[in-house]
């Protein structure tokens, strides 16, 4: 049914979580591949011993490079990115495979409805805790809680995980490795699929999952994704999500104040930070740098 990729940098107790929950509670077969970055830590030799679909680099390579990796050798046509600190919900793929035939197009993102401890003042995620780390998963609370928060689809935003045509993943690039390690690659992959020609941006209510939460990314330095975003595409991150993302699905594409040429504009703010950026910096090769002073030194095997 799906390609499920999921990259992991040394968790192996929340990875064994994650895959355990997508076998337990997925109601169609799956193909599950995982990126193993290092993997000194038990990881390699435990997706062995589940015969898992894997590969493997001697370091970490980031989301970008880890994620497009895995989705080059899926063998089905959909693709779920999932972090390996999600924990899938019963139910999740059945509500995805309801979306999918809600559309007339494969030209299309979907996207989870992520339950965590805390949301950070974020309304599109779930505030419930359930435990913050692998040894504190209450299961039990979770299965009995996780839809009690009735809220449905929301149409014109984005979160995690996303599903993906793999046909239309490569014909927009994927992740883009200037965003390496990943800060601001969901945004970058949502643009692009604008450009494309993509209508269809919807967080799934019924596909749930727990997620603890930025187990993975606390522990390397970021890329200011953020400049990376407005020096590529003109417009801030912000103007996107505000001004673009909800009047994206209208019928018509009207021609609003926020969209008045029915396409995404470089606005005013985002030529003028791109000069004091252009002049101030060297993006993005400053902060790929930064993060990985050897880019491209790390070793790849095939996995199996």
């Amino acid at each position: 049914m799906f390609s499920i990729v999921i990259p992991s940098w040394n968790n192996l107790a929340y990875l064994k979580l994650c895959v355990e929950s997508l076998k337990k509670h997925s109601g169609f077969e799956h193909e599950i591949l995982v990126h193993l970055n290092d993997g000194s830590d038990g990881s390699l030799e435990w997706v062995k011993s589940q015969g898992i679909k894997y590969t493997q680099s001697t370091k970490n390579v980031g989301v970008c490079l880890s994620v497009n990796h895995l989705v080059a050798q899926a063998k089905h046509d959909w693709v779920l990115y999932m972090n390996d600190d999600m924990v899938a919900a019963p139910g999740w793929d059945a509500a995805f495979v309801d979306a999918i035939e809600s559309v007339d197009t494969d030209l299309a993102l979907f996207f989870g409805t992520l339950i965590q401890p805390e949301n950070g003042g974020n309304d599109i995620i779930i505030k419930q805790n359930f435990g913050e780390s692998p040894a504190a998963f209450d299961e039990v609370k979770f299965l009995q809680h996780y839809l009690e928060d009735s809220r449905g689809d929301k149409e014109g935003v984005a979160a995690q995980p996303t599903l993906a045509h793999k046909k239309w993943w490569s014909m927009v690039g994927g992740y883009s490795l200037e965003f390496s390690p990943g800060m601001s690659s969901d945004d970058d992959l949502l643009m692009k699929f604008c450009v494309a020609g993509c209508r269809n941006f919807r967080i799934v209510g019924a596909s749930r999952f727990y997620h603890f939460g930025c187990k993975s990314t606390g522990r390397i330095k970021h890329n200011l994704g953020g400049r990376i975003f407005v020096m590529k595409w003109g417009i801030t991150q912000i103007e996107f999500h505000r001004l673009y993302m909800p009047t994206l699905r209208n019928p018509d594409r009207g021609n609003t104040a926020a969209n008045p040429h029915n396409c995404v504009r470089a606005s005013w703010l985002g030529k003028l930070r791109r000069v004091g950026y252009a002049l101030r910096y060297s993006y993005p090769l400053e902060d790929i740098e930064a993060w990985d002073p050897m880019p491209g030194k790390g070793k790849w095997s095939k996995g199996n």
